[in-house]
C-alpha cells in the first residue's frame, strides 16, 4: 500500500467520524428542545443556564479525557456546544464591562460561549443595573487581579445590590504592545487601562522609558485611541488589535508570565451544590476589642478554607469597613451553614453574595 492510499484511508475515516460528530451534536441539540419544551409544560419559568450542571458536565469530562486534546481545549469545544444547545432553549443576553474587545468580554466568551448576545456596557455600576432590571440575564464583571489585587469598584456594587455570584472566571491575562507605527522605536505615548499599565511598569520603565503614559477607561479604548494618533501605542488584547487593524509590536510584555485576572457572574439567584463550590459574603464585626477575631472564628471551628479577605469602606459611617471573604464549600453545606450561622451572631452585616461552582480549568 502506497502512502497515498494510506492517507486517503485516515482521511475517509476523518469523513466518517466528523458525519457521526455532525449528527451527534445535532441530536445533542434536539434533547435540549426537549428539556425546554418539558419545563415549559411543566410551568417552569426559571432561566435554563445551569451553571452548576455545566460545571459537573465539564469536570466529567476532563476525568474522562485521555488525550491526545488538552483538558482546556476539551473545555472550550464543549462549552461551546453547551452554548449552541443552551441557545435553542433560551438566548442568553449577557452584559459585560465594555467596549467591545476588553478582557472582560473575553470573560464572557469564556464562560457562555459564542451562542449568546452580548452587550458591551459603560460601567461596572451599569452591568448592575442591568441585570439588576432584567434586561441583561446575567453580567461579567472583573474582581481581581493576581499582580495587582482586587478591583475595588465591583466589591462596592454588591453592598448595595441585591445580585448574587453566580460563577466565576479565571482569565490568563497577555498584554501586547499595538500601535499603528510599524515599529516601537517611534512611540511617544501610551495608552492603557490603569491595571494595564501597572501589569506591564516594569517592561515599559525598561523598552519606553520616556514615553508618556495615559491612562483611559479600557483597553480597547485605548486601542481605539492608538489607531487614531501617530507615535502613539496601547497595551491591549490580541482582539483589540485585530478590532482596530493595529500591528503587533511586541507581544507578551506583562511583568508576571502567570498574569491572571478573576471576573464573576453576577445574576439573580445562585445555584445548588455542586461537591466543588466556593461561597462569598460581606461582613462587618461588631465594634469592640477581638470583634474581627471572634467573628472569623467560626471558620477554623468548622475546618472551612477562606481563600480569600478583603476589606472595604462600609459607607456607613467613618472608619469602618465591610469585610469581603471567599471560602471553601456551598452555603447549603452543613459544615458551612453551621459557620455561617456562627459568624452571623458575631457580625453587625451579614450577607452571603452567593455560592457558585469553582473554576473548572
Amino acid at each position: 500500500m502506497t502512502d497515498q492510499d494510506k492517507l486517503r484511508q485516515v482521511r475517509d475515516r476523518i469523513d466518517a467520524l466528523d458525519t457521526d460528530i455532525l449528527r451527534l451534536v445535532n441530536e445533542r441539540g434536539r434533547l435540549a428542545q426537549d428539556v425546554a419544551r418539558i419545563k415549559r409544560e411543566a410551568g417552569e419559568q426559571a432561566d435554563f443556564y445551569r451553571p452548576e450542571r455545566e460545571q459537573q458536565v465539564l469536570r466529567r469530562l476532563q476525568g474522562l479525557n485521555q488525550g491526545p486534546l488538552s483538558d482546556e481545549t476539551v473545555t472550550r469545544l464543549f462549552r461551546e456546544i453547551m452554548s449552541a444547545c443552551l441557545a435553542l432553549q433560551q438566548p442568553l443576553r449577557i452584559g459585560f464591562l465594555g467596549p467591545e474587545g476588553t478582557f472582560t468580554q473575553a470573560a464572557a466568551i469564556k464562560q457562555f460561549g459564542h451562542e449568546v448576545q452580548l452587550q458591551p456596557l459603560a460601567s461596572i455600576d451599569t452591568v448592575f443595573k442591568e441585570v439588576e432590571s432584567g434586561d441583561m440575564h446575567y453580567g461579567v464583571v472583573p474582581v481581581e487581579n493576581s499582580t495587582e489585587g482586587v478591583v475595588n469598584h465591583t466589591l462596592d456594587c454588591f453592598l448595595n445590590s441585591p445580585l448574587q455570584i453566580v460563577g466565576e472566571v479565571e482569565l490568563r491575562i497577555q498584554h501586547h504592545l499595538v500601535s499603528r507605527e510599524p515599529s516601537a522605536k517611534t512611540i511617544k505615548r501610551v495608552y492603557s487601562h490603569p491595571q494595564g499599565l501597572a501589569q506591564c511598569r516594569t517592561w515599559l520603565d525598561v523598552n519606553l522609558p520616556t514615553a508618556e503614559r495615559v491612562t483611559v477607561s479600557s483597553t480597547a479604548e485605548a486601542a481605539r485611541l492608538a489607531a487614531s494618533e501617530t507615535s502613539a501605542a496601547a497595551i491591549a488584547s490580541e482582539a483589540a488589535a485585530e478590532m482596530y487593524d493595529l500591528h503587533l509590536l511586541v507581544e507578551g510584555i506583562e511583568d508576571n508570565s502567570g498574569n491572571t485576572t478573576r471576573f464573576l457572574v453576577i445574576g439573580r439567584q445562585s445555584p445548588p451544590p455542586t461537591g466543588d463550590d466556593k461561597t462569598s459574603l460581606v461582613v462587618s464585626r461588631i465594634d469592640q476589642p477581638g470583634g474581627l477575631v471572634r467573628l472569623l472564628q467560626p471558620l477554623s471551628d468548622h475546618g472551612i478554607n477562606m481563600t480569600r479577605l478583603d476589606a472595604r469602606p462600609s459607607k456607613q459611617g467613618v472608619w469602618e469597613y465591610a469585610f469581603f471573604i471567599d471560602l471553601l464549600g456551598h452555603a447549603d453545606d452543613d459544615r458551612v451553614r453551621g459557620a455561617l450561622d456562627a459568624m452571623r451572631e458575631q457580625a453587625s452585616l451579614f450577607r452571603v453574595l452567593g455560592s457558585y461552582p469553582r473554576v473548572a480549568r
